[in-house]
């Protein structure tokens, strides 16, 4: 009589032979899933070439006055000419060079208010998060105090005591645009201040600056770039809005809002010197939105997955 042995089997689960993703493969895939992020990436993308290489690629001075061709409406239309392709303005500027040049103006004001915000609102979200009590007391009352005053009366306030420039208004909504960092800094520091992570540091015994720096703020920079994203489309708005009413960025440079104000007269009769600008304005903010929404999706943790 044979004794019956049992047979293991020894073939390979099916999850050995599983390829290992990098990380940045998935966050490829994740961004070409991502249609709303790549749209905007792409129109954020060429509208920044555009403003790069805005010296290269006008056609005109956007600065040269030519009365005798004041006017000349876009090449779609009867009178057009491809001398001037999207026409001229009141003072026969071209508006596609001033249009080039004023994708510069936007894009460094944006970006520029949006980094001293976010300096300012990080450090003290961070440092009221981290350290609670009396700290988070005083700072979570300047941020009340901040929420509670309307953005555009005081810009406009400020704007008309201390007259416009492309320096003030980047300084002005730098100080005006922080609270939001501070906020998401706040509750992230605060999520995150007991985390082993942090107490290994302290037990390591690592300085307070260092845990800030280099452990903490790490962690909560996704969030912080989301908020940028958003408070820089803000920032734009905030710049056209100032120049329009004539507070902003001063003539002759050629901002978006500065040439919707100097259209506004037209706008009845030749429409096309407020359209052009106004869409160039709408399709830069929705492409930063569009980068921000995304950007929260892929750092959500449904879209972790």
């Amino acid at each position: 009589m044979s004794d019956s042995t049992s047979t293991v089997s020894t073939a390979p689960s099916a999850n050995t032979f599983l390829p290992v993703v990098p990380e940045w493969r998935r966050m490829m895939n994740r961004f070409l899933g991502h249609r709303g992020l790549l749209m905007g990436s792409i129109i954020l993308g060429l509208i920044g070439v555009l403003a790069i290489l805005a010296p290269w690629l006008a056609p005109h001075d956007p600065y040269l006055q030519n009365i005798s061709q004041r006017m000349i409406p876009p090449v779609w239309h009867e009178k057009g000419s491809w001398e001037h392709i999207f026409g001229t303005d009141k003072l026969g500027r071209d508006y596609l060079s001033r249009l080039l040049y004023g994708a510069r103006i936007s894009l460094t004001i944006g970006l520029s208010a949006a980094l001293i915000s976010g300096l300012i609102g990080t450090t003290l979200g961070v440092l009221a998060g981290y350290f609670g009590g009396r700290v988070d007391a005083v700072i979570s009352y300047i941020i009340t105090t901040r929420l509670a005053m309307p953005v555009v009366l005081v810009a406009l306030a400020m704007s008309a005591l201390v007259g416009g420039s492309l320096q003030m208004v980047i300084i002005l909504l730098g100080l005006l645009l922080w609270d939001r960092f501070a906020v998401v800094a706040r509750s992230t520091t605060q999520q995150l201040r007991d985390a082993e992570f942090i107490a290994s540091a302290k037990v390591l015994g690592a300085s307070t600056t260092y845990i800030l720096v280099r452990e903490l703020l790490p962690n909560i920079l996704s969030a912080l770039i989301v908020v940028m994203t958003l408070e820089m489309a803000h920032a734009i708005l905030l710049e056209a809005t100032l120049s329009f009413l004539g507070l902003g960025v001063q003539p002759p440079m050629p901002s978006w809002g500065l040439m919707i104000s100097e259209g506004k007269a037209y706008m009845f009769f030749k429409t096309w010197v407020i359209a052009i600008p106004g869409i160039a304005l709408m399709v830069l903010v929705l492409a930063i939105n569009l980068v921000g929404d995304g950007l929260r999706d892929m750092n959500a943790p449904e879209g972790r997955n």
